[in-house]
């Protein structure tokens, strides 16, 4: 089988929502990376990339990441920038399932917009930032196992096409 479920995809795609009730679904133990990031430097993501800047940022998330890697019976949530370096890539594809969550730019500008942690999106004009990001990384996404849009799903629905993939890709 898979000894994790890794999931993949840009900020405010429903990686935090889908994850939590997945690991549950599943009896598995939930991971949110940024969440270990900032235990493991007592700061925040929006305080790391102010203070260190990304460079510094994403040497942490890949430590964390490899950590974790080892681990299983985990559902994990990654950063959406994670992706972007080739290590953690392959550290995913060992560690388990890789599931690229998606949706449109607006859709998850709208699901963001009022949101103040998201550092790379303090910008004059966030919609083009997100759409110059989505446009650098979709690359990366697309080399997940399965990718799913959520752009017009619910949190049961991503579940249930996510479980589905999963079983056919192990029958």
């Amino acid at each position: 089988m898979f000894k994790n479920i890794i999931l993949t995809g840009f900020m405010g795609v429903g990686k935090t929502s889908v994850g939590t009730q997945l690991a549950k679904d599943l009896g598995f133990t939930f991971v949110d990376v940024d969440k270990l990031i900032e235990a493991d430097q007592h700061l925040s993501i929006t305080s790391i990339f102010s203070k260190f800047g990304e460079p510094h940022f994403r040497e942490v998330e890949a430590r964390i990441i490899a950590q974790v890697m080892l681990g299983e019976g985990q559902v994990v949530s990654t950063g959406g920038g994670a992706v972007i370096q080739n290590r953690n890539r392959e550290a995913f594809k060992k560690g388990g399932f890789v599931v690229c969550l998606t949706a449109h730019p607006d859709v998850i500008y709208g699901r963001i917009k009022h949101e103040t942690h998201r550092p790379l999106l303090q910008t004059a004009d966030p919609k083009a930032k997100i759409k110059e990001l989505l446009d650098s990384r979709t690359q990366f996404y697309d080399q997940a196992d399965v990718c799913i849009d959520t752009s017009e799903k619910s949190v049961d629905d991503v579940i249930k096409a996510i479980k589905e993939r999963i079983r056919y890709a192990y029958c």
